[in-house]
């Protein structure tokens, strides 16, 4: 039985990974610090003899016993209002993380999967955004703790693969939702279904012309779970090519949950990237994947998801302790 360790498994892509590898036959070790992620996304597989549990912060020495085949590293803040509460955290895992999580796949012979972003891109100039675009990212801006954290964690990647013969794998995730997400983490898709859900306007920042491309989380699992099997070592984007502007998106979901919200406009964002759509061109000829699930098929699923919140959960803020994190 082969063994995969995965980081940030008590977030939201991690449980579902989790959940794959065990249906595929895989040993799962679980390994999270529970900064952003809950325990509740992977409870449901403490009693599987095939997964175990690490409560660990991978910014420290990370041990494993016995062998291990594959690893899987996504453990990050992946949300701006995770990231910009714990700027160090977030660039000491991308760093210091994924140094340790390299050196124990070259200890135990085993291939990694790294998970990068589409923010490698930054605002981007070239649209869509294909691997060999280098990106316009502001590293000084307050979004750059999440940019260079994942642009250094792909550098450091390849160094391992090219100095140290190590097999890499980088995926470049674009937008990703579905079930498990949580509700007050900010980002797009939670916040407006959150908003239409307590009877709250929806906020659009800027004048909704920027672009966002959704991929369904089972979608996203099958391109990771490929990418992780394949011989590639170069960034391959994962996402939806389907673009549509917030605004757009904004009356779809008024339109989904059958609430009659207004859309109110807020300032946009210092860096918030005007246009993102994943050109998946290698992903199609080297992994054979493509997205199947259609947005209005995936927010549905996902609708369900979040209305079976109570009350209490729905206008509950998050109260995530990130103080023992912050190194001031």
């Amino acid at each position: 039985m082969k063994k995969i360790l995965i980081t940030g498994a008590a977030g939201f892509l991690g449980s579902h990974l989790c959940d794959r590898f065990i249906a595929e036959g895989f040993k799962v070790i679980g390994m999270d610090n529970l900064i952003t992620g809950d325990l509740k996304n992977i409870e449901h597989l403490f009693q599987n003899k095939n997964f175990h549990f690490y409560h660990h912060d991978v910014t420290t020495f990370v041990h494993v016993p016995g062998d291990v085949d594959y690893i899987l590293h996504f453990a990050s803040p992946a949300s701006p209002i995770d990231y910009l509460k714990i700027p160090i955290q977030t660039l000491k895992v991308g760093s210091l993380g994924t140094h340790n999580l390299l050196g124990l796949a070259k200890e135990k012979n085993a291939r990694i999967l790294i998970a990068s972003t589409s923010e490698v891109y930054g605002d981007p100039l070239v649209h869509p955004q294909n691997e060999e675009y280098y990106g316009n990212v502001n590293t000084i801006g307050p979004r750059g703790v999440y940019d260079e954290a994942k642009r250094f964690q792909e550098s450091i990647t390849m160094a391992y693969h090219r100095f140290h013969g190590l097999e890499t794998r980088i995926a470049r995730i674009f937008n990703t939702y579905g079930p498990r997400m949580r509700l007050n983490d900010g980002r797009v898709i939670p916040a407006f279904i959150g908003q239409a859900l307590r009877g709250e306007d929806l906020t659009v920042f800027g004048d909704g012309s920027q672009t966002r491309s959704f991929c369904y989380v089972d979608d996203q699992v099958e391109g990771l779970y490929r990418l992780l099997m394949s011989d590639y070592a170069l960034p391959v984007n994962i996402g939806n090519p389907h673009e549509i502007s917030i605004l757009d998106f904004a009356e779809e979901i008024i339109k989904l949950t059958g609430t009659q919200q207004k859309i109110i406009n807020k300032p946009l964002p210092k860096d918030d990237p005007m246009q993102r759509q994943p050109d998946i061109t290698k992903a199609q000829e080297i992994l054979g994947w493509q997205p199947k699930v259609s947005r209005e098929e995936g927010l549905k699923t996902t609708f369900k998801y979040f209305k079976g919140f109570s009350k209490e959960e729905l206008f509950k803020s998050e109260h995530k302790n990130f103080s023992k994190h912050i190194r001031k």
